[in-house]
C-alpha cells in the first residue's frame, strides 16, 4: 500500500522524479509540517563534474539550520533491520541505501526485475515482518520477501550498506525566521556556484559522450539519469525555490525563475534528442537546444545574482 505525498503533481512537473536522496527529504520533511521548498538553495551550486551534472543533496547544515534536523552516520555492526529498530525506536529516522529490486513503489522501474542502488527514508518498522519508508516522493510498505531483500541478512553479506540517521533535534525556523534564513543561505549558495558556466563546459565534451553513447547504447538511461534528469531536475527544483522567496521575502526573481525551468525543459528535450541519436548512431551537435540552456544558465544567475549578492566568503 502507498500513499503519495506530492506538493506539486506529477503530471505539473518535468521530471516527476529527481534523484533518491532529496525524493526521500522532500515527502518526509512534509510529513514532519516542514516546508521543503524553503531548504532547497543548494541547487544553485550545481556543477559539471566532467562526465555527469551534481548528484544534488539537501546539505546537512541547512537541514539543522532550518529544520532542526541533525543527520548522522549509522555505523552497521550486527542486524541491519535491528540497528534501524533501535534508531526507529528514539524517534530517529533512517536513511539507508537499498536495492531497488525489493521497493514495490518501483513496479514501473526495477521492482523485481533490476538491481539498483537507491536511498531510502525509514521511520517504522517491525522486526522480522515489515516496514513503512518515503522514496520517490511518497509514503510506501513492503513486507515479507521485500523486506528481507531490504533489510534482511543477506542484504548486508558483503558490504554493510551506507546509512544515516536523522533526528529532530532542534525547534524548526518559522515565518519570518525561515524566510530570513532561507534567502542567506540562498545569498552563501551563490557565492558557492561555479566559476564558469557548467553546461558551456558540458558542450565542449558533448561529442566524445554521444560518440561513446553509440557505441553503448545500453548504457543510456544511467547517462541520462546523471546527466540530463540531474541537470533539468536541479534547475526545476531550483525554479520552486526563487518563486518561493518570491513569495515570502516580496522579491522579484521572475526572470531567474523563468530561466531556471526553461533549462528544465531544455534538459528534457536533450535527453528525448540524445536517446534518439544513441539508438541510430548519427551524431547531432543539438545547437539550438544549447544556445537556449546556455542563455539560461547565464539570466539564472546574473537575475539571482543581482537581486542577491553574495556574501564574501571566508576560506581558511
Amino acid at each position: 500500500m502507498s500513499a503519495t505525498i506530492d506538493l506539486v503533481p506529477a503530471a505539473e512537473r518535468d521530471w516527476p522524479t529527481t534523484n533518491c536522496y532529496v525524493d526521500a527529504w522532500m515527502p518526509l520533511l512534509a510529513a514532519w509540517g516542514l516546508d521543503p521548498v524553503a531548504g532547497l538553495g543548494f541547487t544553485v551550486t550545481q556543477d559539471y563534474e566532467g562526465d555527469q551534472f551534481t548528484f544534488f543533496k539537501y546539505l546537512h547544515d541547512d537541514l539543522e539550520l532550518l529544520y532542526g534536523v541533525v543527520v548522522g552516520e549509522l555505523s552497521i555492526y550486527h542486524g541491519l533491520d535491528e540497528q534501524i529498530e533501535t534508531q526507529v525506536r528514539r524517534g530517529n529516522v533512517v536513511l539507508v541505501e537499498v536495492d531497488g529490486y525489493y521497493l514495490p513503489d518501483t513496479r514501473a522501474t526495477s521492482y523485481r526485475t533490476q538491481h539498483t542502488k537507491t536511498t531510502i527514508a525509514i521511520d517504522r518498522i517491525e522486526l522480522g515482518s515489515g516496514l513503512s519508508y518515503f522514496h520517490n516522493g511518497g509514503y510506501h510498505e513492503l513486507s515479507g520477501d521485500d523486506y528481507a531483500g531490504v533489510v534482511g541478512p543477506h542484504s548486508v553479506q558483503t558490504l554493510p550498506p551506507y546509512v544515516e540517521f536523522a533526528r529532530r533535534r532542534f525547534p524548526p525556523l518559522r515565518d519570518a525566521a525561515l524566510n530570513g534564513a532561507s534567502v542567506k543561505l540562498l545569498r552563501r549558495h551563490l557565492g558557492r556556484r561555479p566559476d564558469d558556466n557548467p553546461i558551456r563546459r558540458y558542450r565542449d565534451d558533448f561529442p566524445s559522450r554521444v560518440a561513446w553513447l553509440i557505441a553503448h547504447p545500453d548504457c543510456f538511461h544511467e547517462y541520462a539519469f546523471n546527466n540530463f534528469r540531474q541537470l533539468g531536475a536541479n534547475f526545476e527544483l531550483l525554479a520552486r525555490h526563487i518563486d518561493w522567496i518570491q513569495v515570502h521575502c516580496q522579491t522579484d526573481l521572475s526572470v531567474a525563475s523563468d530561466a531556471a525551468r526553461t533549462i528544465s525543459a531544455a534538459a528534457k528535450a536533450l535527453q528525448f534528442k540524445v536517446a534518439r541519436i544513441a539508438s541510430k548512431g548519427r551524431f547531432d551537435a543539438c545547437d539550438a537546444i544549447f544556445d537556449t540552456l546556455e542563455r539560461s544558465y547565464t539570466r539564472v544567475m546574473t537575475g539571482l545574482n543581482s537581486a542577491l549578492p553574495p556574501p564574501a566568503l571566508q576560506r581558511q
